[in-house]
């Protein structure tokens, strides 16, 4: 998963994690000798599909995205990682003992605690803390996940873009991405994609450019967004 290590520390990235400050001894002795903090670089790959769960991943800074590549190639963005979360394909392989199911990339570099599988079956069985903390991860996550399934298959592509667009645009009018790429994170085709962006520029919401999306009515698409 990645490309650089460093030594393991003496837990200061807890912090990161609240919850977890009010971890046992025995679970803080645990992690003390088997948790690494690693690094990667942008493009960085992960995990692949089908590859094995080795270890549960908290991402202490950065962001990876997480999705799901058809036979045809199309990809749809499940969800994203950033700091102070974890990975709920990581929990959902763990607790079931299976490979992954979907594959993610490094968007922005990331810093992660890494706890070796072995490790943290050790922790869930024997940390009523570590356990509570999995857990309610796990359950938050997943509720994001059935967000996903009932946008994609309950709302317009117009109201979902429109979102998508408003989010892309909340410090800087000027959008730096291509239809193919708005398409991935909408999981739909890249013609599709053009088509809606078009009609928003004949509506004068936006302005396209090569790789660019000039925002002009914010407030406009705002209003589109919330039927999404």
């Amino acid at each position: 998963m990645t490309t650089q290590a460093d030594t393991r520390d003496e837990l200061g990235w807890l912090e990161s994690f609240p919850p977890l400050l009010s971890l046992e001894p025995h679970a803080r002795d645990l992690l003390r000798h088997a948790a690494r903090i690693v690094e990667a670089p942008v493009g960085t790959i992960g995990y692949r599909e089908a590859d094995p769960c080795n270890a549960y991943v908290m991402r202490l800074a950065g962001r990876s995205r997480v999705y799901k590549m058809s036979d045809s190639g199309r990809e749809i963005l499940l969800y994203r990682v950033a700091a102070g979360e974890t990975c709920v394909l990581t929990t959902t392989c763990l607790l079931g003992r299976s490979s992954y199911p979907a594959s993610t990339v490094v968007e922005e570099p990331i810093r992660d605690v890494i706890i070796p599988a072995a490790v943290f079956h050790q922790l869930m069985v024997e940390s009523e803390v570590f356990r509570r903390f999995v857990m309610s991860n796990y359950g938050d996550l997943i509720s994001n996940l059935i967000v996903l399934v009932d946008e994609v298959a309950f709302h317009g592509l117009d109201a979902r873009l429109a979102r998508l667009l408003v989010e892309a645009s909340a410090s800087n009018p000027s959008i730096e991405r291509t239809h193919q790429q708005l398409a991935d994170e909408l999981g739909t085709a890249r013609e599709v994609v053009s088509r809606q962006l078009k009609s928003f520029e004949h509506q004068g919401l936006l302005n396209l450019g090569r790789g660019r999306i000039e925002i002009l009515k914010k407030d406009a698409l705002e209003k589109l967004a919330q039927r999404a």
